[in-house]
C-alpha cells in the first residue's frame, strides 16, 4: 500500500522545483546585481546573470509540473554547478556553524536535480 514511486516521484519534484523556485522569485524582485558581481570577479559577462531566471525560475517551473522534467532538472544542476564554481567554492570542504556541510542546500539542490534526471518524472505530470 505504501509502496508507490509515482508518488514518491512528484513529491521529489514539488520539494526540488518549490524550494528552488523561492531562490528564483527572489531574484526576481530584488535584481540579479549579486550575481552579475560574481560573473565580473570572473571575467565574464555580466548579462550570463540572467540566465538565472531559467534555472531557478523556467526549470523549477518545468520540474513541478512535470513538463520536459529532464531536461528541466539538467537546467538546474547546470544552474547549480555555476553556483558552485562561482560563490562557494571555497566552502566545498567546511561546515557550518551547526555542524553540517556548509553547502548542504546547494548540495540539495543538485543532487536532488540529478536523482529526477534519473529517474523521470513518473505518472503525476504535464502531457507532453
Amino acid at each position: 500500500m505504501l509502496e508507490n514511486a509515482d508518488l514518491g516521484k512528484l513529491l521529489l519534484r514539488l520539494t526540488l522545483g518549490g524550494l528552488l523556485l523561492f531562490h528564483g522569485i527572489a531574484k526576481l524582485l530584488h535584481g540579479v546585481g549579486f550575481i552579475e558581481g560574481e560573473l565580473a570577479a570572473h571575467g565574464l559577462p555580466t548579462l550570463l546573470a540572467y540566465g538565472v531566471f531559467v534555472g531557478e525560475l523556467i526549470a523549477p517551473l518545468m520540474v513541478i509540473l512535470g513538463y520536459q522534467t529532464r531536461i528541466g532538472a539538467l537546467l538546474i544542476v547546470f544552474n547549480m554547478l555555476v553556483a558552485l564554481v562561482l560563490v562557494h567554492t571555497n566552502q566545498l570542504l567546511s561546515l557550518g556553524s551547526n555542524g553540517g556541510w556548509a553547502l548542504e542546500l546547494q548540495g540539495f539542490f543538485l543532487f536532488t536535480a540529478v536523482a529526477v534526471v534519473f529517474l523521470g518524472p513518473g505518472r503525476y505530470k504535464l502531457k507532453n
